[in-house]
């Protein structure tokens, strides 16, 4: 399944449906790369917003949703050409709020970790 493009030149993330949820993925590039030669945490970053934004606006029944706040922790670095893949799950929703919490995996190998907050707008 494709979705549609992302920000920041990422391009057009995978999703696959999992018994338990989604799982979204995205092939790194060298344009991702920082000074360094690794993929820049801003991508990472990035994409956990996305992945986990779809994950919170399912849990508000589809209804606009968005990112209050987002804690990322970097694990270990993503060479360019990887393919990056995050399972995430909503760990409570209110009417107001749904909390995430997600992890980013290179070929097994835990690269990130991150949980936030969306807020859902409400239709008037």
């Amino acid at each position: 399944m494709r979705g549609s493009a992302m920000p920041a030149g990422i391009g057009i993330p995978w999703a696959k449906r999992l018994e338990t949820g989604w799982r979204y993925g995205f092939l790194t590039t060298p344009d991702h790369a920082n000074p360094q030669g690794a993929v820049h945490g801003g991508m990472l970053v990035t994409f956990f917003d996305h992945g986990l934004s779809m994950l919170a606006w399912e849990a508000a029944k589809r209804q606009p949703c968005v990112t209050v706040q987002i804690n990322t922790h970097f694990l270990g670095a993503v060479e360019p050409g990887a393919f990056a893949e995050l399972d995430g799950e909503v760990t409570r929703r209110t009417r107001a709020l749904v909390f995430v919490r997600g992890l980013l995996r290179v070929e097994g190998r835990e690269v990130a970790a991150a949980d936030g907050i969306w807020r859902v707008l409400q239709s008037t």
